[in-house]
């Protein structure tokens, strides 16, 4: 096992002791070390980010325990943080506030290099991880916050990887890019995920982009775990919409074949080129 969260409790402490939110309530969760990509979802305020930031200790748990690779997690303990902090890598949602090193290879460096690394080694490993995303060599002796968005997001994901996390956690990781660079970012991360088998975790508002990668559902509503289970059993009932979450488009264009047209299309097809493959085979029947 990954990642067990047991009764977790969290509670953003104000000013005074009556000054108390309650951010997670009764949180118990299994996550793989390997082969999962989960996405959490719900609406905002609904505790995800506080959840994730559990994942690599951000957060230590008001009441509970997390379990992170065999290292348990409770507030009173005094481990150390970083061996866990290198088996769970975050890529947030802003990769400018990722950024701060003088030149690209430098910053994809930093982390290797903090772990371990001797400088030589560090470097290798950062142009390995250039490679395997797609950054150009012409860019590295830039500054990245010189970049566009979509460079961006690939060197804060350049410098995650090169240390080689176990896990990887994703903050809504296409947010404010154009739809040819979100795509490539998400089949980037398909591929780390089917070529090495790590287990990706993700927040993201969009639920076309759950429906077609994830491979299991979360949702968070009002602080408590209310779904944990299958995209497709998520959207078989009216039950994601006490959620707040948005149906896919796809599923919306299968109920449409469905409803009007006579087709009895199952809920197994995660985007337009897999339903077009599927309407050619009804047709030729």
């Amino acid at each position: 096992m990954g990642i067990k969260f047991q009764d977790v409790k969290y509670i953003y402490q104000g000013a005074s002791k009556k000054d108390r939110t309650v951010a997670l309530e009764n949180i118990n969760l299994d996550i793989n070390e390997k082969d999962e990509i989960i996405a959490i979802c719900g609406k905002t305020g609904s505790g995800k980010t506080t959840l994730i930031q559990h994942l690599n200790a951000l957060l230590l748990p008001t009441e509970g325990s997390v379990t992170i690779f065999n290292q348990k997690i409770v507030r009173k303990n005094k481990l150390p943080l970083t061996p866990i902090r290198k088996k769970v890598g975050f890529v947030f949602q802003f990769p400018e506030y990722q950024l701060f090193e003088e030149t690209v290879l430098k910053d994809i460096a930093f982390a290797p290099k903090n772990f371990g690394l001797s400088e030589e080694e560090a470097i290798k490993k950062a142009k390995e991880m250039c490679d395997l995303v797609g950054i150009k060599e012409d860019i590295l002796d830039k500054s990245p916050l010189n970049l566009s968005g979509g460079q961006m997001r690939k060197v804060a994901i350049a410098g995650i990887l090169a240390y080689e996390p176990d896990i990887l956690v994703l903050d809504e990781p296409t947010r404010g890019l154009d739809p040819i660079t979100a795509k490539e970012v998400m089949d980037m991360f398909l591929s780390i995920h089917k070529e090495k088998h790590k287990t990706i975790i993700l927040i993201s508002h969009d639920m076309d982009l759950v429906y077609k990668y994830a491979t299991r559902v979360v949702v968070m509503k009002d602080s408590h775990l209310v779904y944990d289970g299958s995209k497709e059993d998520l959207f078989k009932n009216e039950t994601y919409q006490e959620y707040h979450l948005e149906k896919p488009t796809i599923l919306k264009t299968i109920d449409y074949l469905n409803d009007k047209l006579g087709y009895n299309i199952s809920y197994n097809h995660y985007d337009i080129d897999d339903l077009y493959d599927k309407l050619l085979e009804v047709d030729y029947e």
